[in-house]
């Protein structure tokens, strides 16, 4: 079982008084986390998956909670976003009883963090978990194993069961995104034409570190931009995908409104366009590089709370940065090389206009950059 960062932060917030909320895609781990942390304790397990459970907490009143969380000090409500009106719920378990620490998982923010996020202003910590960081994988297998297996990572990624059955990476990926892409999210998000969700995937998997227009999509696509707009949202929503606005503040030819897209895990990037050739045989190497680089820069920045605000850069005349930073007021641009063989430089309109700091990340230095 690998140490999550998560788990030494939650542990410091039990017995503060408020929910402890844990939010993510399926099958990281949010249930084996909080379940380890509990362990050690007697709990009231309610896992909403099962329909007795969901029809217990589906807007009951004080007394019925009551009853419910009888003697217990600990209470895990597992994927909760399947209940009704779950955040009055939880305001009531905080407010009537304080001597319960509650704990919540939810797998997805469709539902949970709208239903949530009123009724419970002040009363929750709410954090994020991804699939395994660089970092925690690196801590729990030693430096020399992970560094052999960083090909494997850029392919298969780090959802916790890939990593577990490493002569079985494919299969298990191929029923992550046939179980939770196609099934999760069309259920949550109510999706009419899932066939356009699963070109619009498809899509922006051939498009990581491009720059995206949802006009040319809706053309790929068969569909509007609308259309498009909305179903990339419910792809973040679902923390398959995010998105990497434009940074731009001085200079009259940059470029001010476009977006990149990168996925939260290569393997299921991977898997939606069904290639896990060996990396040495690759056309899009350089994409793939980029995004494990981008997609652990997030989690770190999320994990340790960092203020980091992110971008890429770009001017008209096409001179770019793959990863721009701005945090506490310094701004920091980064350039992404598998083989950092020709030394490539920044360029100077953007060292100059911003006194940014710059740095090629290549295979040599990556750990710095997966690692804040």
């Amino acid at each position: 079982m690998y140490l999550r960062y998560l788990e030494r932060i939650i542990e410091k917030r039990i017995g503060s008084g408020k929910a402890i909320v844990l939010i993510g895609p399926r099958q990281v781990g949010k249930t084996t986390l909080i379940e380890k942390i509990l362990k050690n304790r007697d709990y009231l397990l309610l896992d909403c998956d099962d329909p007795k459970t969901r029809t217990l907490l589906t807007e009951p009143n004080t007394e019925q909670i009551r009853s419910i969380l009888g003697k217990n000090k600990y209470v895990f409500i597992d994927e909760a976003q399947r209940i009704k009106g779950i955040g009055i719920t939880m305001k009531i378990i905080t407010d009537r009883f304080k001597n319960i620490q509650l704990f919540t998982s939810g797998s997805s923010s469709f539902n949970l963090s709208n239903q949530i996020n009123e009724p419970l202003t002040g009363r929750k910590w709410e954090y994020k978990l991804f699939p395994v960081s660089w970092e925690e994988f690196e801590e729990h297998h030693g430096y020399l194993y992970a560094e052999q297996q960083l090909e494997n990572r850029l392919l298969y990624g780090f959802y916790p069961d890939v990593l577990n059955n490493p002569e079985d990476e494919i299969n298990v990926l191929r029923n992550i995104v046939n179980s939770y892409l196609y099934k999760d999210i069309l259920t949550f998000a109510n999706i009419q034409r899932p066939e356009i969700l699963d070109k619009l995937v498809q899509a922006l998997a051939l498009q990581i570190g491009s720059e995206v227009n949802y006009s040319e999509l809706a053309q790929i696509v068969s569909a509007d931009k609308n259309t498009v707009s909305k179903y990339i949202d419910i792809l973040q929503k679902g923390y398959i995908i995010f998105k990497l606005g434009s940074f731009s503040r001085n200079l009259r030819n940059e470029i001010k409104m476009n977006k990149k897209i990168y996925f939260y895990d290569n393997g299921i990037r991977n898997m939606v366009i069904g290639n896990f050739s060996p990396l040495e045989l690759r056309t899009d190497k350089g994409a793939l590089w980029e995004n494990f680089l981008i997609s652990e820069r997030v989690k770190q920045i999320e994990y340790k709370q960092s203020l980091a605000r992110t971008y890429f850069w770009r001017t008209k005349q096409q001179q770019e940065i793959d990863f721009v930073e701005e945090n506490s007021g310094k701004i920091y641009g980064y350039k992404f090389k598998w083989n950092n063989k020709k030394k490539v430089k920044l360029p100077k309109t953007f060292i100059e206009a911003y006194n940014a700091e710059s740095k090629v990340i290549d295979r040599k230095n990556f750990r710095e950059f997966v690692r804040i």
